[in-house]
């Protein structure tokens, strides 16, 4: 497993219930999660988890021409993430869509507390495959993936782990078909051992 790390995308107060963009059944996705961090971190596996923080003001939120309602602002309570989400503390946190004029839906638009962008860190890491879960599954779970892929990682997404905000109807499950058909595996979370 040395060449693999954990992709955990967004699971942030706000995209669960109570949250200002909440995610149908957002918070059901930890009690396997939570077994699978606990099982991969054992082995050696990076937790690698990504965040919206985004400034009060930005294009991505409605009133400045956005599609979204504010969500996930920095340093507010709806950007924790989740209560119940056991994240080691040696996880590795990358933060995305901190510009202004920027929507930066894919973990792969995010860097760490130093700066570095997730493709180098995950080169330097020598980590070859991805296991990803999240939120949600038809915007960032999706866009995270389709970068994944094109950044040449192999993918296995948790299908019981993740939860899509169908904006409209279906969007969850193209969101799927699409992840599949760029070749990640969907899997259930208990293949991971």
């Amino acid at each position: 497993m040395m060449s693999t790390a954990l992709l955990l995308i967004d699971i942030q107060n706000d995209f669960c219930p109570g949250g200002s963009l909440a995610v149908p059944e957002g918070d059901s996705i930890i009690p396997p999660l939570n077994r699978v961090i606990a099982s991969l971190h054992a082995q050696g596996v990076p937790i690698l988890a990504s965040r919206d923080w985004h400034p009060i003001r930005t294009t991505h939120f409605q009133a400045w021409g956005g599609v979204w309602p504010p969500h996930c602002v920095q340093n507010t309570p709806g950007a924790a993430f989740r209560a119940g989400l056991a994240l080691p503390p040696d996880a590795v946190v990358f933060s995305k869509g901190m510009a202004e004029n920027a929507d930066s839906y894919s973990a792969f638009e995010a860097t760490d507390a130093a700066g570095e962008a997730l493709t180098p860190w995950l080169k330097a890491h020598g980590i070859q495959h991805l296991v990803v879960a999240g939120l949600a599954t038809d915007y960032c779970v999706k866009s995270s993936v389709l970068d994944a892929r094109r950044e040449g990682f192999s993918v296995q997404v948790l299908q019981d782990a993740v939860r899509g905000v169908e904006l409209h109807p279906g969007d969850t499950e193209k969101a799927l078909a699409a992840m599949s058909a760029a070749g990640a595996q969907l899997i259930d979370s208990r293949q991971i051992n």
